[in-house]
């Protein structure tokens, strides 16, 4: 993966947002041509902005077609990672149209846009392993499990994967695959991603991080939740690894992947808050005791066996590490006004280049 993406021509949606601005760093630390087309920096401060990257970046709307297909038609790029999408769970009881249209149009035209690309040769369509239908197991969800969602949120992504599987079948078939067409397209579920320079509203650690800035008590809603906690870089490096297989052309890894961490690293909200106060004790928080608070799935995994045993991807930061360097993120930023972005993808990539190479040597 170090020499694959040099070069690369790259397009990301919502690249202002978190996830993508950590996906383009690691792009441009990677020597990728980077392309954005997204709306503008979702929050102040700007995880984005204070990378300053060497990116192509539109501004621009995904319901908008016809900007969307001009947007790729300019930049002519070979893959298109798609991440734009309201992601906030509470706010969809809010705003359900908002949410719907632009985690299913959204995605809708960004497919649209790439099918009439006659340079694009992958699409990953990033969704959230909410996209289940809970039935609140105690296993991890198999990427084979039936779609659902009881909220907004949820249901706009369970309908955003079964989209997917229906533009794979009608337009992008793997049999077909050079013959009739020449996009291999592909969905990733993860779970809870966190990470420094998340700054949006209604999440656990980007609160809390908000509040111990300014000495302030942050109020913790279910914590008793369990959630399988994992930090960006994890997904990312494996949306990277499947990225490189479908440019590659191999049509088979042109399906839908887990990628979360493993069944030991599922925490309650309550320890994590606990975990998050070890490591900066201007942390502090109540439990709140509204009982009225909209529907939120009490049990939430996914299994990851697939991409561990068919792509060779595999977690490297356990929950304490994942936490604790997100801690230490928030901790340089506001007191000493560092971005430590960079150095946290430079030392991910050293601990996940000598675990692929221990792969590649159990292999041989």
């Amino acid at each position: 993966m170090n020499s694959f993406w040099h070069g690369k021509k790259v397009l990301i949606t919502g690249h202002t947002g978190f996830k993508g601005s950590w996906l383009a760093c690691w792009l441009q630390h990677l020597g990728a041509e980077i392309y954005g087309y997204s709306l503008v920096p979702p929050s102040d401060p700007s995880h984005y902005e204070l990378l300053n990257l060497d990116i192509h970046s539109t501004i621009g709307d995904i319901r908008n077609l016809e900007a969307l297909k001009k947007a790729i038609s300019d930049a002519k790029p070979e893959i298109v990672f798609h991440l734009s999408a309201q992601a906030i769970l509470r706010l969809s009881y809010k705003e359900p149209v908002n949410t719907f249209s632009t985690n299913v149009m959204g995605t809708l035209n960004v497919f649209e846009a790439c099918r009439a690309s006659s340079e694009v040769r992958a699409i990953i369509n990033v969704t959230s392993d909410k996209c289940y239908e809970n039935r609140e197991w105690d296993r991890g969800y198999h990427e084979s499990d039936r779609m659902g969602g009881h909220d907004p949120y949820s249901a706009s992504k369970g309908c955003s994967e079964l989209l997917t599987s229906s533009y794979r079948n009608s337009y992008f078939d793997n049999e077909r695959y050079g013959k009739d067409h020449n996009i291999l397209l592909a969905s990733c579920r993860a779970g809870n991603v966190i990470g420094g320079g998340d700054w949006a509203v209604d999440r656990l650690i980007p609160d809390m991080m908000r509040g111990a800035s300014s000495n302030s008590s942050v109020e913790i809603r279910n914590p008793h939740f369990t959630r399988p906690w994992q930090h960006v870089l994890e997904p990312l490096s494996g949306y990277l690894q499947l990225g490189q297989k479908l440019l590659e052309g191999v049509t088979w890894f042109a399906q839908a992947w887990n990628f979360g961490p493993d069944n030991t690293e599922s925490l309650t909200v309550k320890e994590v808050a606990e975990q998050l106060k070890q490591h900066w004790d201007r942390i502090n928080y109540t439990f709140a005791k509204n009982t009225n608070a909209p529907h939120e799935a009490q049990l939430l995994k996914v299994d990851s066996s697939k991409a561990k045993e068919l792509l060779g991807w595999q977690p490297v930061w356990d929950s304490q590490t994942s936490i604790e360097n997100t801690v230490k993120w928030y901790k340089n930023y506001y007191i000493n006004e560092i971005v430590n972005t960079e150095r946290n993808i430079e030392k991910y990539k050293e601990l996940l280049d000598e675990a692929q190479r221990k792969i590649v040597h159990e292999l041989h």
